[in-house]
């Protein structure tokens, strides 16, 4: 499938680059002991280090150190077993120290990859280019007073895992579904929550465009992008506005950019900062973080299987295909849900039900898969009496709308309705006899050459069934009785 978009002046590519921040899920910040737990009293997680008061040292969180190990080893990227944390310099009312302790030169984590899953069914690899550790900034509130920002530390020195990815991406689409799956990915290890809403994990977008071939554009970046749906808007707005910006005998200014969630267009911020205009330099107060390579053994040896494992398996031995596999691996628990529903029944089977039925439901009813009222066992059950051919796929759906209303087994449904599948040849004959010596005059145009009409008896021999006739054998028979 073609990434390339067509302008007025002909066709355009697009590259988009993403630096994902993660939130490390740890119990105090990357270096103090504050608290990090989410929708605290504002400046109530916030120790003297946090606050930058004269003469307080920072001292390295060794959980936050091992989390961005497992989240590299997850990225099937190199681990550095010495890395430096620097001072990036800035001024802004949120950063009490007037710097962010990051890694420049000498990050954590280094080169790696992830593969990700398109709806065409296309698979892409996609670079990664560092993972570096930062501490997170203050949050300013500015709805608060009529004329005052107010200032929340809550966040300042909160752990960041900072994953840029290389230029490789080439659409919206693609860009939502990397994000899905770095978040998928760090959801498995457990290295963050994932909570996009709540800003534990976030993303700026690099995006431009160029003639297919020719050297890279000018790119801009759109800042703290908190949802795949308005990552993917805020690259569609951009592209656009690139493309006719540069149509129209303009040129792009290297910028950062902010995204209106309202209007779904983004807008200049400010000039972009290049690396120099940070002076960053090693951090005084911190020495050069150094660990064996033993440590990273042993937490690889540890790590739960990631998704990319599961869903080789959904794909290599239960026959799924790849996007299938990618949309049931997201979540660890959807995955866990599917495995335990396909167990001993048709893989293939139960991954339709699941996707299309069960998901349907759970979002019309706006709830999540923890709060389904059909069990894995129930689903299972439900897909064993389609496959030993007790019910019809048919009478199945009306089946699992009752299971999702009242939480019941298949089981129990289908014997207290009388809905099971009519599987005697006898009984299926009687009624197609009744369904084509009631349409003699559509059995005489099948015979002369209409063969479209062999849909309309079947849809009568069902009809007449109450849908409870087996199709197959519908099919087989009629095909007899006609031939």
């Amino acid at each position: 499938m073609s990434n390339l978009i067509q302008g007025r002046t002909g066709e355009w590519e697009v590259v988009i680059g993403m630096e994902v921040h993660a939130q490390v899920s740890s119990q105090s910040k990357l270096f103090s002991g504050a608290p990090t737990q989410f929708g605290a009293d504002p400046n109530q997680n916030v120790s003297l280090v946090d606050a930058a008061m004269p003469g307080m040292l920072p001292v390295i969180n060794e959980e936050c150190v091992k989390q961005a190990i497992r989240t590299g080893l997850g990225l099937n990227a190199k681990i550095n077993c010495y890395s430096v944390f620097d001072r990036k310099n800035y001024f802004y009312a949120d950063l009490p120290q007037g710097y962010q302790i990051s890694q420049f030169k000498y990050p954590i984590v280094g080169e790696g990859a992830i593969v990700i899953d398109l709806k065409d069914g296309s698979s892409v690899e996609i670079g990664v280019e560092r993972l570096h550790l930062e501490q997170d900034a203050g949050k300013s509130m500015h709805d608060q007073h009529p004329s005052k920002s107010y200032i929340d530390l809550n966040r300042s020195g909160v752990a960041l895992m900072e994953i840029v990815s290389k230029p490789d991406l080439r659409s919206a689409e693609q860009a939502g579904a990397y994000m899905k799956k770095v978040r998928s990915i760090v959801r498995y290890l457990g290295t963050c929550d994932g909570n996009m809403e709540e800003g534990s994990m976030r993303a700026d977008v690099n995006v431009s465009v160029r003639r297919p071939g020719e050297e890279l554009g000018t790119r801009t970046e759109t800042k703290n992008l908190n949802s795949v749906r308005f990552i993917m808007a805020a690259i569609d707005y951009e592209v656009q506005r690139q493309i006719e910006l540069i149509e129209d005998g303009g040129e792009i200014t290297q910028e950062t950019r902010l995204f209106d969630t309202n209007t779904g267009a983004t807008r200049a911020m400010r000039g972009k900062e290049d690396a120099h205009d940070y002076r960053y330099f090693p951090d005084p107060d911190l020495l050069p973080l150094e660990f064996s390579q033993s440590l990273v053994d042993e937490l690889a040896a540890e790590l739960p299987e990631l998704p990319d494992q599961i869903r080789e398996r959904m794909v290599g031995e239960y026959g799924l295909s790849s996007y299938d596999a990618a949309v049931l691996t997201e979540e660890r628990e959807t995955a866990a849900f599917y495995e335990a529903a396909a167990k001993d029944q048709d893989k293939k089977l139960v991954a339709n039900w699941m996707s299309v039925e069960l998901f349907g439901a759970l979002n019309k009813a706006g709830k999540s898969l923890a709060d389904s009222p059909v069990s894995p066992a129930q689903l299972g059950g439900l897909v064993a009496l389609i496959s030993d051919g007790t019910i019809s796929g048919r009478i199945a759906k009306d089946v699992f709308a009752d299971m999702f209303e009242t939480g019941r087994d298949a089981a129990d449904i289908i014997e207290e309705k009388g809905l099971k599948q009519v599987s005697d040849t006898g009984a299926i004959e009687a009624l197609i006899d009744q369904v084509l010596a009631d349409n003699q005059d559509k059995v005489d145009e099948y015979r002369g050459g209409k063969d479209k009409l062999f849909g309309f008896f079947v849809g009568q021999t069902m009809k007449l069934s109450k849908g409870q006739a087996n199709p197959a054998m519908v099919n087989d028979l009629l095909k007899s009785k006609l031939g």
